[in-house]
């Protein structure tokens, strides 16, 4: 091929690629498609891997934008830079080089990691990012690493978010032909109590726990999601219990926390039907907490854990004990108890005088 015809290619490959970004960031932004929805039929429709969105993560949002600066300059308006595109580079938000773009990417600590779960620390926020693509099943190896993630941040972390390391799935729920391979009265069991006591654990400590849902959240993974204290939800997320497909029923909190969060009858729904609930039907019925698209997830995540973070930890422990009991009577004894320890420590007296002094409390746990 000579000089010119491969100038000529290199040309064309570039004005179709910028082209496509700029036409997927405008159904984006039209609310015509998810994020996740677009990169994944432009993958499989249109056969471009990776797909648009993930492209221009790779390469830096800031030097894409400098790209169609110029390519408007050259070739007219159509390639005019998408307001979103702006929008999130002035965020900061550069793509992989930054941890979050169109998608978010770990930012692992340095120093040896665990092999199924990554941990990121930022201030007093940690992230442990589901890292085996592309389903992220809850095998007894990611089992063990998430709990050994949890032993090294509980009470130390103000808060933890759990988020997916890729677009597909949060958690497509635990992995079938690993637990088949156990026995149920011994290996099986011990697995499910060390699940119960990591997910209860979660749910009595000072640190607060929010679920990143990105994308399917099926059985255990949705199990995970529902011992978070909070569930947000991209567009494109969902959520379901179907081990009844299966002939067996959820293990890992499913039948007990399920009908604490939409009620007895829709949780019975749920978990006898297999059906999943998207995001939205999911909210309304109480499981997530907030939708939002799926570009935006990952930082409303971090926003919620950053806020969260800045609370008085004796107060947040007190207040995610006490909450839930099923006896009102026995609920009122123990939040009494809890307004006690709470009204005692050195927190609430720094509560009280920075909101007396009009300034910002600075929260020790003590």
């Amino acid at each position: 091929m000579s000089t010119a015809a491969e100038t000529g290619t290199r040309a064309i490959v570039e004005r179709m690629g910028l082209k496509t970004l700029v036409e997927a960031c405008l159904v984006l932004e039209e609310g015509v498609a998810s994020a996740k929805d677009i990169e994944i039929g432009m993958m499989m429709g249109a056969g471009i891997l990776p797909g648009p969105f993930a492209r221009a993560d790779e390469a830096g949002l800031d030097a894409v934008v400098e790209q169609l600066e110029r390519a408007e300059a050259e070739w007219g308006p159509a390639f005019e830079p998408p307001v979103l595109l702006r929008r999130l580079v002035g965020q900061g938000r550069l793509g992989r080089k930054s941890g979050q773009g169109f998608f978010p990417y770990p930012q692992p600590d340095a120093g040896d990691q665990r092999e199924t779960v990554l941990l990121e620390t930022r201030g007093d926020v940690a992230i442990a990012w589901l890292n085996r693509p592309p389903t992220n099943p809850l095998s007894p190896q990611v089992v063990r690493d998430l709990i050994s993630v949890w032993e090294e941040v509980d009470g130390t972390a103000r808060a933890f978010v759990i988020a997916s390391s890729n677009i597909f799935t949060f958690s497509a729920g635990a992995d079938i032909k690993e637990f088949t391979n156990m026995t149920p009265d011994a290996e099986g069991a011990d697995l499910v109590r060390s699940v119960h006591r990591f997910m209860r654990g979660m749910e009595q400590s000072s640190t607060v726990t929010i679920a990143a849902v990105n994308s399917i959240a099926f059985g255990g993974g949705c199990e995970l999601a529902m011992a978070c204290d909070f569930r947000i939800a991209a567009e494109s997320a969902s959520f379901g219990q179907p081990e009844i497909n299966l002939g067996i029923i959820p293990g890992f909190g499913g039948t007990q926390r399920l009908p604490r969060l939409v009620g007895e009858a829709k949780a019975l729904e749920m978990n006898l039907s297999g059906d999943p609930l998207d995001a939205y039907e999911a909210h309304r019925v109480g499981l997530a907490t907030q939708v939002v698209p799926d570009h935006e997830l990952f930082d409303t995540a971090l926003a919620w854990a950053r806020k969260l973070a800045g609370q008085a930890p004796i107060a947040v422990e007190e207040i995610k004990t006490r909450s839930h009991r099923p006896d009102l009577d026995e609920g009122l004894a123990g939040e009494a108890e809890g307004f006690a320890r709470a009204f005692g420590s050195e927190d609430a007296r720094e509560g009280i005088g920075a909101f007396l002094g009009k300034r910002r409390p600075s929260f020790r746990g003590r």
